[in-house]
């Protein structure tokens, strides 16, 4: 036993005795914990048949040393600051050398510095980045919502937004070393509500003409008829208008805006195809002042006009299949074609005989 009460550790002696004290040449590594219980190394002369290590004056374990006593490996203790190390052996004791135990930086407080995006649907499920220092390991919450936490780094965390009601929310980053919030927050974007559906929602297949779309939450929107996405002309949180896009006659497709908060639908857009008659028109004989009320059957038909000649009908009625109207006047003895031009092209719908 040694004058600390550990067990002393003597390594093997010299084939030759070393008969002087032991010198220290160094230790390595110079430095360790304030807890101790790391490995150091000492190299030297003299070093076997070691009877105490002391660092400071706290005595180290003695684990190993070389026959030829050029090393010797001891167990630090606990201590503070730099201490001098030295070797005792019967011969007597070593010059010191310098160890120094380094204190367990504190962990820092997380300070982050941006988000992106800023702003995300209500439902949640935004992949969002946050950049800043003292991130790695953090948990991060979104108006008191636990986020998921994909990774995180010293500078990035990378997660998806939780659901939250709609509104500014703080977004806090927590490690062991504290909490910090985001500058800014995160704004939850309520998904579109529509209360006035597209308009007009009939076009020829060329589209062009100009729609609207009333409701609120549409800033920000994109506006897609069918799957072709429209040009906005101007948007609002409550009103759209924009350039209808060509689209295939004689159809009919949906109509979704989308904004960062979400879909919504915006009715239907029906792309006209020329008219189609199936019953030319009905009576095909008029006297020469008219007046009689004429049909016309067919399928296109919305948005008609009726021309005699080059005389445009009156119409009484006009359906996607019907036409009525009034048979305007004409010359005695003469017959003209009837032609039926809608938005989306024109049809002959038979002849008008005007009687003598």
């Amino acid at each position: 036993m040694n004058a600390s009460g550990h067990a002393a550790f003597l390594a093997p002696s010299l084939t030759l005795p070393w008969p002087l004290p032991p010198v220290l040449l160094a230790d390595n590594p110079n430095a360790g914990p304030v807890a101790g219980g790391n490995t150091v190394s000492l190299t030297g002369l003299g070093l076997n048949s070691a009877t105490q290590v002391h660092f400071g004056t706290a005595p180290a374990t003695v684990v190993a040393g070389d026959v030829l006593g050029f090393s010797l490996v001891v167990v630090a203790p606990p201590g503070t600051g730099t201490v001098a190390v030295t070797v005792t052996t019967p011969n007597g004791t070593s010059n010191p050398v310098a160890y120094t135990y380094l204190a367990t930086p504190p962990e820092s407080v997380p300070s982050p510095t941006a988000i992106l995006p800023t702003f995300g649907p209500v439902a949640g499920g935004t992949t969002f980045v946050i950049s800043g220092t003292g991130l790695a390991g953090a948990a991060v919450a979104f108006g008191g919502v636990a986020a998921t936490v994909l990774f995180s780094t010293t500078n990035v965390i990378v997660g998806l937004t939780p659901a939250h009601v709609a509104g500014n929310v703080p977004v806090s980053v927590v490690t062991t070393g504290g909490s910090a919030n985001v500058p800014g927050g995160f704004t939850y974007l309520a998904a579109p509500v529509i209360t006035a559906t597209i308009t007009p929602s009939i076009s020829i297949p060329a589209g062009g003409a100009v729609f609207t779309i009333a409701g609120t939450g549409l800033t920000g929107a994109t506006v897609t008829v069918g799957t072709t996405t429209a040009t906005l002309t101007a948007n609002t949180d409550t009103l759209i208008t924009g350039i209808i896009p060509p689209g295939t006659a004689s159809t009919t497709v949906t109509v979704t805006v989308t904004t960062p908060g979400g879909t919504a639908v915006a009715g239907t857009m029906t792309y006209l195809g020329a008219p189609v008659i199936t019953a030319t028109i009905t009576p095909s004989v008029s006297i020469p002042a008219g007046g009689a009320v004429f049909t016309i059957a067919g399928t296109g038909l919305t948005g008609a006009t009726v021309t005699f000649g080059t005389t445009t009908a009156t119409l009484t009625a006009n359906t996607d299949t019907l036409i009525t109207g009034i048979i305007p006047p004409g010359t005695a003895s003469t017959t003209v074609t009837v032609t039926v031009t809608t938005p989306g092209g024109t049809a002959v719908a038979g002849t008008m005989t005007y009687t003598a």
